[in-house]
């Protein structure tokens, strides 16, 4: 049953639709001579149509609007659909589809689809571009480019085939040849990079000098394999990978002085300096894990200076002096060290921290 009295009801609607489409052909004279694009949906408009063949200075449409270019601003509910050029900012409730290039700025509440860019994309899930984009791309979710001249933002993932900027993504960045940084929550892939990729777990790339992760796939980098022991007589088995300078840390140890805390874990990033044939300083920072997987636990970080020297292209033996600082709260922790430049213990807390001076060394295989 159709309420009368209800102003969106089956007649009303009807009359309304009418009476905008009147609107819409009343204006139209006006509109043609300011170039003022007006309407609700394609063709209910002051273009008619034959919108998708024409040029406006301002569009704006309650759904959506369809033109061949856009010289200024225009403003849709729904979405924009340029066949050709926009010159001017576009504004849409869910998408912008701009057909050739976009000079002016796109905001989406969902997406921007175009083919070149010339200024800034905002878009609440993706910004897609076919072709070069000068300008930055950001988006909730994902940014796709061909070639990018200009930073992309996403919450999730960038794409570009080259680019000459940066990518920041909460994932993944993805991209051929990249002259920028790459910074991703998880991992960085690429070619050739002439730059920095800083990842929180990952990094894969042909060439990439100044990889910082925990793990680090360079084609032309260096990898190895360590075993070590250090002075409170924990002994790790370590893959380190990375460039020619920067490189990740990751291992799995045991305790030979503990009967508890015995498993050992470490993560971190190191450096090389002053390479040669025989001799290069490896600075390290890592962050190590004694866990007997019951109550307590014993954590350690560690600024590490350590002198390696080659014994051959694939050998490589190291040692030298550690700056520590540790926080337990079991009993096994605290006697691991009892020689410290300071030590403190809070009243309302049964864990111990300190600082002290430590040493360890090993040896590489090289790969």
């Amino acid at each position: 049953m159709i309420n009368k009295n209800y102003p969106f009801s089956g007649p009303r609607i009807l009359r309304s639709l009418f009476f905008l489409s009147l609107l819409c052909t009343g204006f139209s004279g006006f509109a043609q001579s300011h170039k003022i694009h007006f309407g609700l949906i394609y063709p209910v408009s002051s273009n008619g149509v034959h919108a998708p063949l024409d040029t406006n200075n301002v569009s704006i449409h309650l759904i959506a609007g369809v033109s061949s270019v856009e010289k200024g601003v225009a403003f849709a509910g729904l979405a924009n659909i340029v066949l050709n050029q926009a010159y001017g900012p576009q504004f849409a409730g869910f998408s912008n589809h701009i057909g050739k290039k976009a000079t002016g700025p796109l905001f989406a509440g969902f997406a921007n689809v175009y083919g070149e860019g010339g200024s800034a994309a905002l878009a609440g899930f993706a910004n897609v571009a076919r072709g070069e984009v000068k300008g930055t791309q950001l988006a909730g979710f994902a940014n796709i480019a061909k070639n990018l001249k200009g930073g992309q933002f996403a919450g999730f993932a960038n794409i570009a085939a080259n680019g000459n900027a940066s990518q920041f993504a909460g994932f993944i960045n993805v991209a051929k040849d990249i002259k920028g940084t790459q910074i991703a929550g998880f991992i960085n892939v690429a070619r050739k990079v002439k730059g920095a990729q800083i990842a929180g777990f990952i990094n894969v790339a042909d060439s990439s000098d100044c990889p910082i992760g925990i793990l680090n796939f360079v084609k032309n980098g260096e990898k190895s394999l360590g075993l070590s022991i250090d002075e409170s007589q924990t002994t790790m088995l370590t893959f380190r990978s990375g460039g020619k300078v920067l490189y990740g840390i990751l291992g799995i140890g045991y305790n030979l002085k503990n009967k508890k805390e015995v498993y050992a874990a470490e993560a971190g990033f190191g450096a090389h300096f002053f390479p040669s044939n025989v001799f290069r300083l490896n600075v390290e920072l890592t962050a190590s894990h004694l866990e007997d997987f019951k109550a307590g636990d014993y954590f350690k970080s560690s600024f590490k200076v350590l002198p390696a020297f080659k014994l051959g292209k694939h050998l490589e033996v190291f040692g030298g002096p550690s700056f520590n600082y540790t926080s337990t709260n079991t009993t096994e922790g605290k006697l691991l060290h009892t020689q410290h430049l300071h030590s403190w213990q809070n009243k309302w807390s049964d864990r111990l921290q300190s600082l002290y001076i430590g040493y360890g060394g090993g040896v590489h295989v090289i790969f």
